[in-house]
């Protein structure tokens, strides 16, 4: 299978999308994993929203929204990885950094969770941000 990136109610155009799905696949192996079918879905503000008022009953604005479609424990890795463009500009300004930057941060943070990691105490958190960190290195574009 593949990783595929898609538009959905923007006009967005990724930068060095072979660099990124070789990085991308780079990630996986290294964990264990093969890819199976990983959907990134550049969007807005709005649409996101909706995905997270729908699917996960919170009405507050993200930047990326993970749905896995493989079982833990697969060897082979799948899901729809959505990540809100309006979010990453914003939050590129507000942490002082390139947009490209904060994109690739985000876009490995999606693969991590389909990884099997959690954000979800301050530890896990911290443990998400290590782990994103030692993938940005690996990244050369």
């Amino acid at each position: 299978m593949a990783i595929r990136f898609f538009t959905e109610d923007i006009d967005f155009k990724l930068n060095n999308e072979q660099v990124l799905k070789k990085w991308l696949s780079s990630v996986a192996v290294n964990a264990g994993k093969k890819t199976g079918a990983i959907n990134y879905i550049f969007c807005s503000d709005a649409f996101l929203l909706n995905l997270n008022i729908k699917y996960l009953n919170h009405n507050t604005f993200t930047d990326i929204i993970t749905f896995p479609d493989s079982m833990p424990g697969a060897t082979e890795i799948s899901g729809d990885i959505y990540i809100s463009i309006d979010r990453i500009n914003e939050n590129a300004i507000l942490f002082k950094t390139t947009t490209d930057n904060e994109l690739h941060r985000v876009m490995v943070h999606g693969l991590l969770h389909l990884l099997g990691h959690t954000d979800k105490t301050k530890a896990e958190k911290e443990q998400m941000s290590q782990a994103e960190d030692r993938c940005l290195a690996m990244l050369k574009v």
